[in-house]
């Protein structure tokens, strides 16, 4: 744990429930706070950050469609044919890279790479990874450029 109180390792597990549970929403159109619950019954959540977990999955469902506007640039199809597990992915990068200011662009492209390398195609996460290096400079780029 670090002095800030933030354990990475919970946040990257979070990380990837939210991934899971981004992917059931997308898939069954179910309400968000349905598939947190169901989450919460099913899965193993004691060792993620919970309050991260829930912050992820609202979030993204409270704004996907300011999420979508600002991939679907960075795209080469549009966002509905993208792999489920990809969109869910950038999704979830999009919301940090955009409303969570506190995780450095860095971390959210690695984890987003990450969790695609283990859930997603073959080579997904090299897609993944390029829409959101370009989605990071256009939400962080004073932070991609070194100025904050």
């Amino acid at each position: 744990m670090r002095t800030d109180g933030i354990d990475p390792a919970a946040r990257s597990r979070s990380r990837r429930r939210a991934l899971q549970a981004i992917y059931a929403w997308q898939m069954n159109d179910a309400g968000i706070d349905k598939v947190i619950a169901q989450f919460r019954h099913e899965q193993d959540m004691e060792v993620a950050d919970l309050e991260y977990f829930e912050d992820l999955l609202k979030g993204v469902a409270a704004h996907v469609a300011e999420l979508d506007a600002g991939i679907t640039p960075h795209l080469d199809r549009p966002v509905e044919q993208v792999d489920p597990i990809e969109r869910a992915a950038l999704r979830l990068a999009a919301y940090e890279l955009k409303f969570r200011p506190d995780v450095p662009y860095r971390v959210v492209i690695n984890e987003a790479v990450e969790v695609t390398k283990r859930f997603g195609a073959d080579h997904g996460h090299t897609y993944v990874n390029g829409v959101l290096d370009k989605l990071a400079q256009d939400w962080r780029r004073l932070e991609k450029q070194g100025g904050a």
